[in-house]
């Protein structure tokens, strides 16, 4: 199981859309210091003084850093999404599984071996990334635009936010057990669009009062809950939760509606579901 933990570890790193995708994330990076550079700079030659223009300094830093994390999540999730679906499909589609299921190994093993592989992979990833975020912001903003975080709150925060990709690669891999590359990717990217569409409507049906759309962002997320540990991640690092000042702070990408600590439980649970059906499907599938 280690062997092919190991194995996939290599192989993900060595793959064209690995690369790729790092590139993109220092392009990321690199565009997010220069945009706090330049929104420093601006801060410093406006010379927020007055009460009113430190609260928008502070609202536009939360929103910056809101946005950064935002699209960092997007980048994990991509990333775990195209490298999870072939876990076992392309496998089965080279014939390769052949020269493994040969050997002293059982299909659980292996099976067990893909998901450790990646998801220890992806979760070192986000974790590295999401450190970059608040590096570069905090560092780079300096006194203009950093942001006060206690440890516990980044702890809390960057936990929740690793959850994501090991969510994503459980299921990933559970539906590469029984389908085709393709239509595993096409499955996934479309609950996971629809699990951030139904995120935001709740935040809108909160703000409005609205049950029903509360509800159903309530249900998405109990169906995917992607996007409610990105809120979960949120409201641990800005405080939102008996902060309404912080909320009122991060504009569109803040958690109106914070999840319940239950859903972090509900979440490990329904990646160790996935896991546990993604086994039981690859022991049964022919090869």
């Amino acid at each position: 199981m280690w062997t092919i933990a190991k194995l996939t570890f290599k192989e993900i790193v060595s793959k064209r859309i690995f690369l790729i995708t790092m590139i993109m994330t220092a392009v990321f990076l690199i565009l997010y210091g220069v945009a706090i550079h330049y929104a420093v700079k601006d801060w410093e030659s406006f010379g927020a003084s007055t009460v009113d223009q430190m609260m928008q300094q502070q609202l536009f830093s939360s929103q910056l850093l809101s946005v950064g994390l935002y699209f960092s999540s997007f980048i994990v999730a991509l990333l775990s999404i195209l490298s999870s679906v072939s876990a076992i499909a392309s496998e089965i589609d080279s014939h390769q599984i052949d020269t493994w299921l040969m050997r002293p190994i059982t299909r659980t093993q292996f099976l067990l071996g893909k998901v450790i592989g990646l998801g220890g992979l992806l979760i070192a990833y986000a974790a590295l990334l999401f450190a970059g975020i608040i590096i570069l912001h905090q560092g780079i903003g300096g006194e203009v635009v950093s942001l006060d975080f206690s440890i516990s709150q980044i702890a809390s925060a960057v936990s929740t936010y690793m959850l994501q990709p090991l969510v994503l690669v459980t299921l990933g891999v559970m539906l590469s057990s029984r389908m085709t590359t393709l239509n595993a990717g096409i499955v996934l990217i479309i609950l996971y669009g629809s699990a951030f569409i139904g995120g935001f409507v709740e935040q809108i049906g909160t703000i409005m009062e609205k049950g029903a759309l509360v509800n159903i962002g309530i249900i998405s997320s109990l169906i995917f809950p992607v996007d409610a540990m990105y809120r979960k991640m949120t409201v641990f690092l800005f405080d939102t939760a008996d902060n309404p000042v912080s909320l009122a702070q991060q504009g569109m990408f803040a958690s109106a509606s914070a999840p319940n600590n239950v859903m972090i439980l509900y979440t490990i649970m329904y990646g160790c579901i996935a896991l546990a059906v993604a086994i039981t499907l690859f022991r049964k599938r022919d090869v």
